[in-house]
């Protein structure tokens, strides 16, 4: 059964603070439709005060050594392990995730999130360089200022400290937005910033809609840089108020990721890591490979096992550890997923396997479950391998050439990540080679080296995450030359 809702505050300057209006919405738990959580509907005023403290933070921060730095995100990492439970917890009744992947993936990578910018952070390097008898010249890095955060609902925490730690390290100050469908571990997260000793206004967070909060956090006049994981509509919407502004952007937009599989792909390993790609978190990750397509003398035996085993996945409320599929976000999100099967019947295609909703799940009658998709007889222009559909939903498509799969894999307006199955070690990197994409996998997914730049193309955003690249984005470079 649920808990009591938690009221969740803004945090603001150091401190937990009710929104100006006093007004709260509520945001459900996606396992049974119960109220989790009451989430401040915060307005311009709020940001305004969070932006103004974050501000006052700045120069103080700034100034503050690399090494205090690491010493308060390392502290932050370590007081969140201790906690991995209860984050996991809270994260699986936010969002509707089993909290056995809450617990084995999402937190667990919060904490790394920390401790890898925190070490990163002592390693960084400017270039230098010297002209003969002339000069010496050299680059200085140097935080830009206000950042605004702004994370997403489908790995809450997660993506919010991917925000957060380069932020930190690079000696920004920033205000963090989290979805006001999943603000909960967020929230628990200021009672760590605060035992960790972070200094008051370097962190802020306001909770609340995108409209009410979200607009005026992006057209704030003393928010310098602005990082948004999210959908690409919401990205457009923000890059047209930034520009004018000039303002730094960090883009992490939508997906419709090509999962392509060779007939001479290692079978066992592609079939497991595919159900994985296509179904982890309820298909509710912008790096799944929702668009599967098999070499035409695989396909048969492929589409066969693949379909077995999306049938033997199970469907359950997320604090069952039996369950590997746990609840949509939402009952709107349930119903445009729900949409997407429709329309591909519309469309030609053939339901091979789920397309139900599922409404027997114990403790969980009233939550947003459904089964896991397969969809048959599609080409790659249709709308449901075209869009982004965010849910348990795969279409897979035979192909004969390599030539059409990479023409079809680089068909849609995004260009985030895409999966090469092959054993052949040439055809791997040809074809790795010419597909619009920020990140590819070859006989693998979801390995991260957090070292390599991670983004999209096209539709899918701009710029990059990850150490060195967020230090470019955080920090301003200066150039230095000194007379010999």
């Amino acid at each position: 059964m649920s808990s009591s809702p938690i009221q969740l505050h803004n945090f603001i300057g150091g401190r937990f603070v009710p929104p100006s209006n006093d007004k709260y919405f509520e945001s459900p738990n996606p396992s049974d439709g119960s109220t989790n959580a009451l989430v401040p509907d915060s307005t311009d005023s709020d940001v305004d005060a969070a932006v103004s403290a974050a501000a006052t933070a700045f120069e103080a921060w700034r100034n503050t050594s690399r090494e205090a730095r690491s010493k308060i995100l390392l502290k932050i990492a370590d007081l969140l392990e201790r906690r991995i439970d209860e984050f996991a917890e809270a994260e699986s009744r936010d969002q509707g995730k089993p909290v056995s992947l809450a617990r084995m993936v999402d937190i667990p990578r919060a904490v790394h999130n920390f401790r890898f910018f925190a070490s990163a952070v002592l390693h960084m390097t400017e270039k230098s360089t010297e002209m003969d008898g002339v000069s010496i010249n050299y680059v200085q890095k140097y935080p830009v200022g206000v950042a605004a955060l702004i994370s997403p609902w489908n790995l809450p925490l997660y993506l919010a400290t991917w925000k957060l730690a380069p932020a930190i390290a690079s000696g920004c100050t920033s205000v963090l937005k989290p979805s006001e469908f999943t603000s909960v571990t967020c929230y628990l997260l200021c009672d760590i910033l605060n035992q960790a000793g972070l200094p008051h206004g370097v962190v802020n967070m306001v909770f609340g809609t995108g409209p009410s909060a979200g607009a005026p956090l992006v057209s704030h006049p003393k928010v310098r840089l602005i990082s948004f994981t999210g959908g690409t509509v919401t990205g457009q919407h923000i890059a047209r108020t930034a520009a004018p502004l000039f303002k730094k952007l960090s883009l992490e937009l939508g997906g419709k990721n090509a999962n392509v599989i060779f007939a001479d792909a290692e079978y066992e390993k592609c079939l497991a890591t595919t159900i994985n790609s296509s179904f982890r978190n309820q298909g509710e990750i912008c790096l799944c490979g929702s668009r599967i397509f098999v070499e035409r003398s695989l396909y048969p035996k492929f589409l066969a096992d693949l379909k077995a085993r999306t049938e033997a996945l199970v469907v359950g409320h997320p604090s069952d550890p039996a369950t590997q599929i746990g609840a949509l976000i939402s009952k709107q999100h349930l119903e445009k997923v729900m949409g997407y099967v429709a329309l591909a019947q519309q469309e030609g295609g053939t339901i091979e396997t789920g397309g139900t909703l599922v409404t027997n799940i114990q403790n969980g009658a009233n939550g947003f479950y459904m089964r896991p998709t397969i969809i048959t007889g599609l080409t790659h222009l249709s709308r449901c391998a075209q869009e982004e559909i965010f849910g348990p939903v795969v279409t897979v498509i035979p192909f004969d050439t390599e030539a059409d799969v990479v023409e079809w894999t680089n068909s849609t307006q995004y260009g985030l990540s895409a999966s090469v199955w092959t054993s052949d070690l040439k055809r791997a990197v040809r074809v790795s080679g010419q597909l619009e994409v920020g990140t590819v996998w070859v006989n693998q997914w979801m390995v991260r080296d957090l070292n390599l730049p991670f983004g999209g193309v096209k539709g899918s955003g701009v710029g990059r995450e990850g150490a060195p690249y967020s230090w470019d984005f955080f920090c301003e470079e200066r150039a230095v030359m000194l007379a010999l």
